[in-house]
């Protein structure tokens, strides 16, 4: 028992001893004095750095004929001595008919090109184009998951603050880990995936999120929360997280607004609500029902701004065991030895919500397409 404790601690991690909240220099900090910074092509270089991190590239797809997709690459290293890469691709069956279209495959041969914007595989490329506005992913990796994805950036992207970077550690000169997230909140999507049975044709609306743990996941982070949302004439995105009592159950909330070619509203003093919840029998966890997200701060000329999204989120999409492929009895040790108990919980309501905007003395409501994740860890 001894030496599966302390192999399973090398591998994810006791909990760790309580820091407090001035362990963790939020994104907040540097949003206090420059909300946000327009994210460039610089920015978008993958790090690969030598020791325990998970990066990813993940792309949302939400389809001009009310189709849900999800591409994504992860990158990650374990204690400098591993690296793994996965590609996975995931079609949501919005009626419930039938199971979701979920694939995961490991990737051989991987490599970056020089300057760190693009990404190759044996049967893969995920290429940012030279002017920085537009990624093509190619994937034969899977027989049953053949991708062939352009998305093109309609509206500047952005980080939180001046690097979208949250830094961990006693000591700020220097931070033993981060958690970083890059958006492009607004991209037109063209191409297909296509299956044993059908090819889906993915035109349509589109995000696109580079993100870098530069840690142990559930020491950075318990809980999680994100919502993709696209009207005609907006999008809107944020991504919370709490991190774990070792840093003092802190919340950070990064987002912003968009519309073609501009930045309404980017920033970290948004906050997120679970306004009902119902706790689910299969994994313990206080299921939401119902959320309340909202927006705040200033526009870029100095104007007030709020937007919100609140409402019910009707049959949740998707409950993912994270570790549902791990061993029982590992999975049943690695919960009492390290705390975690991770699951996302996945909605697409059917029924449409809406944004609410004001700007100054602007008021405007557009219904949307959302997907929305709420992932609870430790």
């Amino acid at each position: 028992m001894n030496w599966l404790k302390s192999t399973l601690s090398a591998a994810v991690g006791t909990q760790e001893p309580i820091y407090g909240p001035e362990a963790i220099q939020s994104v907040a900090q540097q949003a206090s004095e420059t909300p946000y910074t327009v994210l460039s092509k610089d920015q978008l270089r993958w790090k690969a750095y030598q020791y325990t991190n998970v990066e990813t590239q993940t792309f949302y797809i939400m389809a001009d004929d009310g189709n849900l997709f999800m591409v994504q690459v992860i990158y990650s290293n374990i204690a400098g001595i591993h690296t793994t890469a996965h590609f996975n691709t995931k079609i949501f069956n919005l009626k419930g008919d039938k199971p979701h279209v979920w694939h995961t495959d490991a990737l051989s041969n991987c490599m970056f090109d020089e300057q760190m914007h693009s990404f190759g595989a044996d049967n893969l490329t995920l290429t940012l184009n030279e002017e920085g506005d537009a990624y093509h992913i190619k994937s034969t990796v899977n027989a049953d998951s053949i991708v062939d994805i352009k998305f093109t950036r309609k509206a500047p992207g952005f980080v939180a603050g001046k690097d979208g970077t949250s830094y961990f550690g006693t000591d700020p000169k220097n931070p033993w880990g981060s958690m970083y997230h890059g958006f492009w909140p607004r991209c037109a999507v063209e191409g297909t995936l296509t299956t044993k049975e059908k090819t889906y044709d993915l035109t349509g609306r589109g995000v696109f999120i580079g993100a870098l743990q530069g840690m142990k996941p559930h020491h950075a982070a318990a809980r999680w929360n994100f919502i993709n949302f696209q009207t005609p004439t907006f999008s809107a995105v944020m991504m919370e997280f709490t991190t774990p009592p070792s840093y003092g159950s802190t919340k950070v909330n990064v987002g912003g607004v968009l519309k073609d070619g501009e930045i309404v509203y980017a920033g970290a003093s948004n906050s997120v609500t679970h306004t009902a919840s119902a706790q689910d029998p299969e994994s313990d966890w206080p299921e939401p029902t119902s959320i309340k997200w909202e927006w705040a701060g200033k526009t870029a000329d100095g104007q007030d701004f709020t937007a919100v999204v609140d409402g019910p989120l009707g049959k949740r999409q998707d409950r993912v065991d994270v570790m549902g492929e791990v061993p029982g009895f590992i999975k049943t040790i690695a919960g009492s030895v390290a705390g975690t108990r991770p699951y996302i919980f996945q909605f697409s309501p059917q029924e449409k919500l809406k944004l609410k905007v004001k700007v100054g003395e602007t008021e405007i409501e557009e219904e949307g397409t959302m997907f929305s994740e709420s992932t609870f860890i430790s």
